[in-house]
């Protein structure tokens, strides 16, 4: 099981001169991978690019870049320039996001997601590829552009610069489970959210084995990287411990969507907190952030993170290391966090 350390959004916690000196204890004390994120506010590429620049062995990757933000060709294009800047450490990862941002913010039809992450995916590796001038005619993509108010000039082209790798590894974020399914089938990798290392078999299990059973060649978790970001605190005080980490689980539990529209909510119930995720949920909703957030359940915390001293955090890490992850991404800004877990997990 190798470590990442996700750094966030660069507004919050440490900002950019913190996560770049936690990027580089990281690298020392021996892990994969550092992962920068965006929703709307920092971007992840640039505090991306400047970490890399300050790291040598260290991979680098997106978590996520949002599909909406960027035409297939841009991702790319940036995709290669970071690649070709860091000597291949750089890692794909992205994501469509909701439809509070796809259309709030970014002003783009949410649409049909697992046919529009398809089509983009597909995008992406055929002009990595270089193998002759990119066309794509797709129901969401359309290129060269053909519709309504085309001039007719635009032509199929070819990247003009040359990777020196093939396509980096491409990772999906993925909940739902016919996204987990596509993901498993066109990604070489997974970017859970809310994790749980004691639920893959019956909440993915069947997703997963379809996924691969449809990308043939005898794909399978060996081929795979599940990575999911773990939040790791270590300390004495388990419930204050466990109070750090409610606000965020009472976020996306409760507010990154609407009634009958949260992946998140979706998923607590399908961990079996269906009540709590209601009341989380119905509380948030109503502007009562605070009791939503007492509302999470130490067992739902439990489930998904790594919180108190280093002993429980030995005894609890068992579970993540036969789950079947890979890449176990810490998510915390306590260096002492970062060197407990390689101390365990290295």
């Amino acid at each position: 099981m190798r470590l990442g350390i996700n750094l966030g959004y660069q507004d919050w916690g440490t900002g950019l001169a913190g996560a770049i000196e936690l990027a580089q204890e990281a690298e020392r004390l021996g892990y994969h991978s550092a992962w920068t994120a965006e929703a709307y506010g920092t971007d992840a590429i640039t505090p991306l690019t400047w970490i890399l620049a300050h790291t040598t062995t260290l991979h680098g990757g997106s978590a996520v870049m949002q599909m909406p933000a960027r035409t297939p060709a841009m991702t790319t294009m940036t995709a290669l320039t970071l690649d070709l800047m860091s000597n291949g450490r750089f890692l794909l990862g992205l994501g469509l996001s909701g439809p509070q941002v796809v259309e709030g913010w970014h002003g783009q039809p949410y649409g049909k997601p697992l046919a529009k992450t398809r089509e983009y995916v597909e995008i992406v590796r055929r002009i990595w590829r270089r193998e002759m001038p990119v066309e794509h005619h797709g129901e969401h993509y359309d290129i060269p552009f053909t519709g309504p108010g085309a001039t007719g000039l635009g032509k199929p082209l070819k990247l003009i610069v040359h990777p020196t790798r093939p396509c980096p590894p491409i990772y999906l974020a993925a909940i739902g489970p016919k996204n987990v399914e596509l993901c498993a089938e066109i990604a070489d990798g997974w970017l859970p959210i809310f994790f749980s290392p004691y639920r893959l078999a019956d909440s993915y299990g069947a997703q997963l084995a379809a996924g691969f059973a449809a990308a043939g060649d005898g794909k399978s978790l060996a081929d795979f990287d599940i990575a999911p970001t773990v939040t790791v605190l270590v300390g004495d005080d388990i419930a204050a411990l466990r109070d750090a980490v409610k606000p965020t689980i009472a976020l996306y539990v409760g507010g990154m969507g609407a009634r009958g529209k949260n992946f998140y909510n979706d998923l607590a119930c399908r961990y079996g907190f269906e009540g709590a995720a209601k009341t989380i949920q119905d509380l948030y909703l109503d502007g009562k952030k605070a009791e939503a957030t007492a509302a999470v359940p130490d067992e739902l915390v439990d489930e998904i993170a790594l919180v108190g001293p280093r002993a429980r955090i030995a005894e609890r890490l068992d579970a993540w290391r036969e789950s079947g992850i890979t890449t176990l991404v810490v998510g915390s800004t306590q260096t002492e966090a970062l060197r407990t877990m390689a101390e365990l997990a290295l």
